[in-house]
């Protein structure tokens, strides 16, 4: 925890003035904070600062602050009403109204012109250059609006309602997309609360259940159920953590669930990486910024607290403990459901005032019984199996453009370690590599930016690396080919090398 925030005012009876909602700016350098009395607060969080920068005299039940015109937000209220402020003249510049019920999210198109604001019975569209309103979506009390939601970096809209339905929309013409298929039988739950990675490929789904859904909007196919440690049994928010690394294809994943503590898991390898909160000092809500190196929470004490991704991801940086695996009967899961189904597994001791015992993973394999060990040894992550790709390769010369990056991101089994990788981007550029630009001039300042990056991670990570003068030549096309995900470029060259 970097610091914990609490409003307290004092007098005859000394009380708290409990925070409601959080939101970072787009720059995730600056935090925004509403309480129950109405007062909004901006936290300068590279200058140390706070300032308070509106009374509204009641309570706020969603806030927003990455809008185009960077010193305005937004602000729902308990009259059902929403209004944008200004952060510096700390005046109203617009009041919206039309909601007949409180709004419980509000979402703002990447570009920072658009916002839909949701209520239980409608979801609506605005124009944050006239604020008028451009859409209403109405339904049928019987059904109710979850979450109405734009996809980033996209003109799409996901609504997701309470019959389970979730639907995306063209934001220009409003012309539905397509519609997510019903979850396989056996895997039923109602869906809650939501989630999308940057990149708009992944949306992840949980409720009153310790099971979340994982939809790969490519394919609109169900492609994994994420089954949470047995002490959870209902996620109350779920938020993905950003990494500059990962091309927006984020792999961790926050989940608070009804103890009011939030876990955050890889989505693929479904281990516990970290959680924050506790049973003594619960969470109410959570936002993390957008650069993905703080995390707010609403404690439910009413106080606001602030952590630093870095230092909670220390504990991935170190060796990893014993695996312990457990082999089930694939006879023995009848269901689609269950051939989905992941446990998250915990490589982490647990709350501090737990017993602190040996760290243990447990990692749940289903195998088939009569599987040779020779299709053992072939089988890849993803379903794949290196014989079929190798007679692939030979039959075709190489693989379909479209598959080509998983495969081979499959067959060199990358470990895709993001705390690794970030505690060497962490020590900065590498001094043998600090006048790279003299002896191989690149045109491109991001491709030169990337190979300076790649280089100086695989000289942190062993020194050889800094004396080896063709290392940028053997470097530079995986960087060119992987410089959107520098981390799987790392990866790739230190495997190769």
């Amino acid at each position: 925890v970097i610091v914990n925030i609490i409003h307290s005012v004092k007098g005859y009876h000394s009380k708290t003035i409990r925070f409601l909602n959080v939101a970072f700016d787009s720059s995730g350098d600056s935090l925004l904070a509403g309480d129950h009395q109405g007062n909004i607060y901006v936290f300068d969080l590279n200058g140390n600062r706070f300032n308070l920068v509106q009374r509204t005299m009641q309570a706020c039940t969603a806030l927003a602050f990455n809008l185009r015109r960077k010193t305005e937000f937004l602000v729902a209220l308990a009259d059902y009403s929403v209004k944008c402020f200004d952060t510096e003249t700390k005046e109203l510049v617009s009041w919206m109204r039309g909601h007949d019920s409180s709004v419980s999210s509000i979402s703002v198109h990447g570009l920072g012109r658009y916002a839909i604001t949701t209520s239980t019975d409608t979801a609506q569209l605005w124009d944050l250059d006239t604020f008028q309103r451009k859409r209403k979506l109405n339904v049928r009390q019987s059904v109710g609006i979850q979450k109405v939601f734009f996809l980033p970096l996209s003109n799409t809209i996901l609504s997701c309602f309470k019959d389970n339905s979730v639907f995306a929309w063209e934001f220009d013409t409003l012309h539905c997309k397509y519609q997510l298929p019903t979850p396989v039988e056996g895997s039923v739950l109602l869906y809650k609360v939501f989630a999308v990675t940057r990149d708009g490929r992944i949306f992840v789904a949980g409720g009153k259940s310790n099971h979340l859904h994982l939809w790969c909007l490519e394919s609109k196919q169900l492609i994994r159920i994420i089954q949470m440690p047995a002490k959870v049994r209902a996620v109350r928010h779920l938020e993905f953590l950003p990494d500059s690394f990962d091309g927006g294809s984020n792999q961790v994943l926050g989940v608070l669930s009804q103890d009011n503590i939030m876990r955050f898991i890889h989505i693929e390898t479904c281990k516990l990486l970290f959680d924050i909160g506790s049973h003594e000092e619960g969470i109410s809500t959570a936002a993390i910024s957008p650069n993905g190196r703080y995390i707010a929470s609403v404690m439910e004490n009413g106080s606001l607290n602030l952590y630093s991704v870095q230092a909670l991801t220390q504990e991935g940086n170190k060796p990893p403990p014993p695996t312990f695996k457990v082999v089930e009967d694939w006879s023995k899961c009848m269901s689609e459901a269950n051939k989905l189904t992941m446990r998250v597994t915990s490589g982490r001791p647990q709350q501090p005032w737990k017993s602190k015992g040996s760290k243990i993973q447990t990692r749940l394999l289903k195998l088939q019984v009569n599987t040779s060990l020779e299709n053992k040894e072939n089988e890849l992550p993803g379903g794949l199996n290196k014989k079929r790709l190798r007679a692939l390769l030979k039959g075709f010369g190489e693989y379909p453009a479209k598959y080509r990056m998983f495969v081979w991101r499959s067959l060199l089994q990358l470990p895709e370690n993001h705390f690794a990788f970030s505690s060497l981007i962490d020590k900065g550029t590498h001094s043998a590599f600090v006048n790279i630009q003299n002896e191989y001039p690149i045109k491109s300042r991001k491709l030169l930016r990337v190979l300076q990056r790649t280089l100086s991670a695989l000289a942190h990570w062993s020194a050889i690396f800094a004396e080896t003068p063709y290392i940028p030549l053997l470097a530079f096309p995986f960087v060119k080919l992987f410089q959107n995900n520098q981390l799987i470029c790392f990866e790739v060259v230190a495997t190769v090398v």
